[in-house]
């Protein structure tokens, strides 16, 4: 098994890979950046092993990365899982990294998702820059996700019908 640090490596992005770079990691975040909560709600869209989930989602948080608290419809054992301020720290890292999907791995029909400037409604580029009005968009909660000419998401699960719509990001998917 391959070790899950790079103690060898006096380098930021290795730190940064220690804390995001497991299989799973990434797609839990460009998830809670939708609006995904709720451990069964990540479990359900993304198909993931009980056992994985509950490693990454603990070791997310106890990073700093997310917060595990009580869920606010006040049932005992529902919790949350959201993103803190480091978390969100890391919503420039996402949508490069789906812009670069987009270029390497290319849909014939277009873009399956991007985010748009909730200001003035423009695209946001690889650089959360909004390619209406120019401005860097830096807080997450002032864009949203939505379904391009490509997304061709068959999948039937709550969150992925939920997301076949424009959803303003970090607002949980009810």
């Amino acid at each position: 098994m391959l070790p899950k640090d790079y103690a060898a490596q006096d380098c930021s992005i290795a730190r940064g890979l220690e804390l995001v770079g497991e299989r799973w990691t990434l797609l839990l975040l460009r998830d809670a950046f939708y609006g995904v909560c709720r451990y069964s709600d990540f479990r359900e869209r993304l198909d993931i092993p009980k056992a994985v989930l509950a490693a990454r989602l603990a070791a997310l948080v106890d990073s700093g990365v997310m917060e595990k608290r009580p869920a606010p419809d006040g049932a005992g054992t529902r919790h949350e899982y959201v993103l803190t301020d480091l978390g969100k720290q890391l919503w420039p890292a996402v949508v490069a990294l789906g812009r670069f999907g987009e270029r390497a791995a290319p849909n014939a029909e277009g873009p399956r998702k991007h985010f748009r400037h909730l200001d003035c409604g423009g695209r946001l580029d690889a650089f959360c820059r909004c390619e209406r009005c120019g401005a860097t968009v830096e807080n997450p909660a002032d864009a949203e996700v939505v379904p391009g000419p490509g997304d061709r998401n068959a999948r039937e699960d709550r969150i992925s019908r939920a997301l076949r719509a424009p959803h303003r990001l970090l607002t949980p998917i009810a």
